[in-house]
């Protein structure tokens, strides 16, 4: 799914006649993962920008200190994603920095195999981690969005695929959605998965990066928006993910190449906003040239399968991981 049709992906969703119906009779929790497909650079999303190392790493690619969003006195946001910061300053945003895994793989196919099915490195899991979760529901909807990969749903007994190459409601992509949004079945949860291609930014970057992030922003705020009119914001939850981050170098392409740790992104009415996990420490490079991890991307499944789902994390997760404190016992 390319930016337009992610933008389409998230207005139309929110916005079809009988939506508002659909959420009144569904689940009582909705789940929706933003994958960005590609490898998403972290450094350019959630800028060190206090830190003197990260103009020396990246004196072409870097954001001007003047341009960044800035969430304290360390950190900022690329100008990019301005459509988040009424999130992060309502307190529903959370930025969780230095998301990975011990011994990392760079492969795009494999990275991301690991992330849907909460995996070590060394271990192969047939069924995706969603899968698994579903499970334990005892109503549950499962859908994926402009991609044909089941990915994080492996194995589960009932997912939908929805074309996001239409970029009209009247389309195939409408129509799916359609059928989504009108089911009349009531749901105990619902889960979308949404992809956004386009991340892997071996060269000119800064343009294309740009553009990408704020197909994300905007499409999270339109959701925000929506969702809030229907009074089902507090029973949101959007986390975005990617298979690794970018190196802290930038290359001779006016790109980066595959890295390790990112940040992502956690939104919803009932999330504790603000900073999680570790700023990066750009002078403590691996001997790749890559950033060190602070915390286990199964962390963040364990916080949303536990504190959100108020399911059996460590069951589903086959090992205990510590959830992080993202989420409020009541909306706010």
């Amino acid at each position: 799914m390319n930016r337009r049709q992610f933008l389409s992906t998230s207005g139309a969703l929110l916005c079809l006649p009988g939506f508002a119906a659909a959420v009144s009779l569904g689940a009582p929790k909705t789940l929706i993962l933003v994958e960005l497909k590609g490898g998403n650079d972290g450094l350019n999303t959630v800028i060190p920008f206090a830190d003197p190392a990260y103009r020396a790493l990246r004196p072409t690619i870097g954001i001007a200190r003047e341009n960044v969003l800035q969430l304290d006195e360390r950190t900022g946001l690329h100008p990019a994603t301005a459509p988040l910061m009424p999130l992060w300053r309502d307190g529903q945003l959370a930025v969780v920095q230095g998301v990975g895994y011990a011994q990392p793989n760079l492969s795009h196919f494999r990275s991301m195999e690991i992330w849907d099915t909460a995996s070590r490195s060394d271990q192969y899991l047939r069924d995706g981690w969603l899968a698994r979760a579903l499970g334990r529901a005892r109503n549950a909807d499962a859908v994926a969005i402009g991609s044909v990969e089941a990915g994080p749903f492996a194995s589960a007994s009932a997912l939908r695929f929805v074309d996001g190459s239409a970029t009209k409601t009247s389309g195939v992509f409408g129509a799916s959605i359609s059928h989504l949004v009108n089911d009349p079945i009531r749901r105990e949860l619902t889960v979308l998965r949404l992809t956004l291609n386009g991340f892997d930014t071996h060269q000119n970057q800064p343009v294309r990066h740009a553009a990408l992030l704020a197909a994300l922003s905007e499409g999270i705020a339109s959701m925000r928006r929506a969702l809030t009119e229907l009074g089902r914001w507090n029973e949101t939850l959007v986390v975005t993910y990617s298979e690794f981050g970018r190196r802290a170098r930038e290359n001779q392409s006016g790109g980066t190449e595959h890295g390790t740790a990112a940040p992502l992104f956690v939104a919803g009415g009932r999330v504790r906003g603000g900073l999680y996990g570790a700023s990066p420490t750009l002078k403590r490079l691996d001997g790749n040239g890559n950033l060190p991890i602070a915390v286990d991307f199964r962390q963040i499944y364990a916080t949303v399968l536990g504190s959100w789902l108020g399911l059996d994390a460590a069951s589903i997760l086959q090992q205990r991981f510590e959830p992080l404190p993202l989420i409020n016992a009541y909306a706010t």
